[in-house]
């Protein structure tokens, strides 16, 4: 789910007058930095158009909060990237790895900027960003159906791209369209298909990296270790993902889609209840998700606010064939064929990222959403249902927090990820859990972030008798930097890193630290929660 709220105005003045105050100091390592990237010739003809610069105030302000979509972290994060590379090519890339190496510097790679503490895009250290946008090929083989993709692209650009060239062939993927491919498939890559074709790492087949010696590597070239590493392991712990290439899945012309919401009128307690033991046991090809948020009561009984539950479902086939699996598996829920809809998968894409009915594919193609409301985000696996009296006590939470503003979602789990070793890749969370929670919060004010980060961690802290244990479990592509805060220089000691590590991958965390070892033992390639070398 993302959240939008333009305040581009007021946040660019935020950061040109952070730029105006910074020290002499800086502004030199700048300038050595800018002669190193000149002395390569690859940059000679473009250099102008490939690195921005805090000496060009505005074009630098605007291509860095075009991807930074959170202002929080933008306004109180420490230091401003000394450039932003906008690479066209790999050699560009190289060059920018030789001369961050010469001088010290940390290398952040941006592709969408959704990370959620915006690692991609902000440091405690002097840094540059590599971001890819200007890299987002995408080559589509339908006779293979197969699809090399480069990592500044977009899902809404992978999404339409696949739509215009065919009708029976997908990806499975997320829902928001604006999340870059770069850090979504190298993290995981959950969406509404995953249990019947598993996550987007389990349909990688091959990639192109550039490792901290600058070489280019695909999968022959860099082992098997590096390119297990790279498919859950986070891409950017070990070098620059130029590009994956992914296996295509089949699907049906025609599927069913449907988005019902229930009150606590409606029982919306007992119906998230029941869904607890049914979502991870439905047929594979249905995916049911709920959204739960507080929300203007339509019925008042002395209440302005009540808890909605909002079912989503994508079902790959007919209604015909959904609703006796639905009367079955799940009454209490009262599903009928009005509620429902049969339309292609493209158009399923639209409706899930909230798009009107009728929309163009090429709304898909916009990336220019700038920055966005504040946001705090954190997540959980559940493998016991969570007794009612648990629910109860979310509600009573979601209500404290303004209309619409705090949500959480379950995501079902289930199906073919239940069948996929724990080790096959770094992402972890695969047979035992029932479902995911994302948590999350916005607000539009600046002033009151404190209160409503301390909301979302007492929810988190209320939630921990109901959820995954020793470790409690976590999804790497929600970042939370609430887990092992007391790192924030970017140079992490396996003791320290061990704290989310254990969290986000469980028993694959160890293999990272080796691959990590072997591949990028001076560490070059790090952030605050990043895979650290055994040495460090």
């Amino acid at each position: 789910m993302e959240y939008y709220s333009p305040r581009i105005t007021f946040f660019s003045f935020l950061l040109a007058s952070l730029l105006i105050s910074r020290s002499v100091s800086v502004d030199n390592n700048i300038t050595y930095f800018l002669e190193c990237l000149t002395s390569q010739f690859h940059f000679s003809d473009s250099i102008n158009s490939v690195i921005y610069t805090p000496r060009n105030a505005s074009s630098f302000s605007s291509i860095f909060l075009s991807s930074a979509r959170n202002p929080f972290l933008v306004s109180t994060s420490g230091q401003r990237p000394l450039a932003i590379i906008t690479p066209n090519n790999e050699s560009e890339i190289q060059a920018t790895i030789r001369c961050s190496k010469k001088h010290d510097t940390q290398i952040k790679v941006r592709s969408g900027g959704h990370d959620y503490e915006g690692l991609s895009y902000i440091s405690q250290t002097p840094f540059v960003i590599v971001d890819m946008r200007n890299l987002r090929s995408i080559s589509i083989n339908t006779k293979e159906n197969t699809a090399w993709i480069q990592t500044g692209t977009t899902l809404g650009e992978l999404y339409c791209t696949i739509g215009k060239k065919t009708k029976t062939l997908a990806f499975q993927a997320g829902i928001c369209p604006t999340v870059g491919v770069g850090g979504h498939f190298s993290g995981g890559g959950y969406g509404m298909m995953a249990r019947k074709h598993g996550l987007a790492i389990d349909n990688i087949i091959d990639a192109i990296v550039i490792n901290a010696n600058g070489q280019i590597l695909d999968r022959y070239s860099m082992g098997e270790d590096l390119f297990w590493a790279i498919r859950g392991g986070g891409g950017s712990s070990f070098g620059v993902v130029v590009a994956f290439k992914v296996k295509l899945i089949n699907v049906p012309k025609i599927v069913t889609i449907f988005n019902v919401s229930r009150t606590l009128e409606q029982n919306v307690t007992q119906l998230v209840h029941k869904w607890q033991y049914i979502a991870d046991k439905l047929d594979e090809n249905l995916s049911l998700r709920v959204f739960l948020k507080s929300v203007k009561s339509p019925i008042s009984y002395g209440k302005n606010r009540t808890i909605q539950a909002s079912f989503t479902s994508l079902f790959l086939g007919r209604i015909e064939d959904l609703l006796p699996i639905m009367q079955e598996k799940f009454p209490e829920l009262g599903l009928v064929e009005r509620d429902c809809t049969e339309t292609s998968w493209i158009e399923s894409i639209l409706f899930f990222a909230g798009f009107p009915n009728g929309s163009p594919l090429d709304v898909l193609l916009n990336r220019t959403q700038q920055i966005n409301a504040y946001f705090k985000g954190k997540s959980d696996y559940v493998r016991e249902p969570i007794p009612e009296h648990g629910l109860e006590g979310i509600w009573k939470f979601l209500n404290e927090e303004d209309e619409n503003h705090g949500e959480l979602q379950f995501s079902p789990y289930g199906g073919i990820l239940s069948t996929i070793s724990e080790s096959e890749t770094p992402f972890s969370h695969r047979s035992g859990n029932i479902f995911s929670i994302h948590y999350g919060v916005v607000w539009n004010n600046g002033s009151e972030s404190k209160r409503h980060i301390n909301w979302i961690r007492r929810l988190y802290m209320y939630m921990t008798p109901f959820v995954s244990k020793n470790p409690r479990t976590a999804y790497f592509n929600y970042r939370d930097l609430d887990i092992g805060r007391n790192n924030i220089q970017g140079n992490t000691s396996y003791r320290q890193a061990s704290v989310w590590g254990f969290k986000y991958f469980q028993n694959n965390f160890d293999r990272l630290v080796r691959v990590k070892t072997k591949v990028d033992p001076s560490n070059f390639f790090r952030n605050e929660q990043s895979i650290p070398p055994s040495s460090s």
